[in-house]
């Protein structure tokens, strides 16, 4: 049976949506420059070979919709390449890494690349094509929401009064599988005892590990510099900020509930970026003489409540490790996506993730979380972890909205 390897990988800079250094561009062109970069970085390889090209997307729609896939692979040059546009939310792009896994595995194909882009700034507004302010909704909702007052109260039944969580509809009431995200963040916050302290220390953590890793040259290593329609250049993230302090994030106050814990010093901000890996079958790459970077291990994909979706990660990584043969004291390197720091606090600590093995050089509450580019850009940061520390064995793992968690286990060949 054929190993799926990854053989190359590229990330845009990562920009704050709205007011950030991408906000002009569109997401296909930009997921298309980052593919083609991607694709830059194996010449052995005919383009006219890629049997598939994958892309992921949170949010289709507007900018983003009509199979931007196949608009890619057009806009690339590649007519007779077929495109496809997958979502699964935050996992979008690593969804789209298992399906190339997967096709590898089965014998139908030897060459494919995933891709993932969101581009939240030129989401459609107000208007039926697109999603009116569908990632506020997605990511933080507020305590005007109608489904908040019943979410809270359940929320504090089972945090005041010492209970398990279980799933609402053994209450005879149904789980709301579009709750906000920053709702469900203030619930694993109750439910798992995550302080405020707790947060805001991650948070600050995962700025001064991005500002360091900067300094050190780690994340120019993965960073393709976009070219603007003004010619201006970007190279860098917008997001990571020098010198965060404790004293400064504790006096922020929360976002999603009047007497909540999320703030914007503890959770990714909303942001747009395009991400994308090469992926071919171990006898394919060494027919063209190239190097894999890493091997495909294992995927897992779980699901649970919608309302405490932020503990994603910790069943489908335990699925990964398990059809991969290994525990997590195998893991050298561990990538949690930092949506909220109350859902990776208590992810990490269920997993038994020692902090020094996590998210080492920052995280999404630092650089960002562009939904459909995260699952492609997080495999190229773990590999580029990987190679920095000289290490073997990565695990890639997300929370995903409606409830469900994602992870991947890879291994460094190179």
């Amino acid at each position: 049976m054929p190993e799926a390897v990854i053989v190359a990988t590229a990330r845009s800079p990562i920009g704050r949506a709205h007011k950030g250094s991408l906000r002009e561009l569109r997401p296909d062109d930009l997921a298309a420059t980052i593919v083609d970069a991607a694709l830059n970085k194996v010449p052995q390889l005919d383009r006219t070979l890629i049997e598939d090209l994958y892309l992921g997307c949170g949010l289709p729609g507007g900018e983003q919709g009509f199979n931007m896939g196949r608009v890619v692979a057009v806009k690339l040059g590649l007519d007779g390449l077929p495109g496809a546009t997958v979502t699964r939310y935050c996992s979008s792009s690593l969804q789209t890494t298992r399906m190339a896994f997967h096709a590898i595995k089965a014998g139908e194909g030897d060459i494919f690349v995933s891709a993932g882009v969101e581009t939240v700034s030129r989401f459609a507004r107000g208007s039926s094509d697109g999603l009116p302010s569908a990632a506020q909704e997605l990511v933080g909702g507020s305590w005007g929401n109608p489904g908040f007052a019943a979410a809270t109260a359940r929320t504090a039944e089972y945090a005041q009064g010492g209970k398990t969580w279980h799933d609402p509809r053994q209450d005879g009431e149904l789980p709301d599988v579009y709750v906000a995200m920053g709702q469900t963040a203030e619930n694993l916050a109750q439910i798992k005892n995550v302080s405020r302290a707790d947060m805001d220390e991650f948070g600050v953590r995962s700025q001064n590990l991005a500002e360091k890793a900067i300094a050190d040259g780690f994340w120019q290593r993965e960073i393709t510099p976009v070219t603007l329609p003004d010619g201006t250049v970007v190279s860098a993230d917008d997001g990571p900020r020098a010198g965060v302090t404790i004293e400064a994030v504790s006096g922020l106050k929360p976002v999603f509930r009047p007497d909540g814990r999320v703030t914007a010093g503890n959770c990714c901000p909303l942001n747009d970026g395009a991400a994308a890996v090469v992926i071919m079958s171990d006898t394919k790459a060494r027919e063209l003489g190239i190097t894999p970077l890493a091997r495909i291990v294992s995927t897992g994909v779980t699901a649970l409540s919608p309302e405490i979706m932020g503990l994603g990660p910790v069943e489908a990584s335990r699925q990964a490790l398990a059809r991969a043969g290994m525990t997590i004291d195998d893991v050298d390197l561990v990538e949690i996506n930092e949506a909220f720091a109350a859902q990776v606090i208590p992810s990490y600590r269920e997993l038994g993730i020692p902090i020094d093995k996590l998210n080492v050089n920052g995280g999404a509450i630092a650089v960002g979380h562009p939904f459909g580019m995260t699952g492609a850009r997080i495999t190229g940061t773990l590999l580029n972890a990987l190679d920095w520390r000289d290490k073997s064995i990565g695990l890639e793992t997300m929370c995903v909205g409606g409830g469900q968690g994602m992870a991947m286990v890879l291994e460094r060949l190179s």
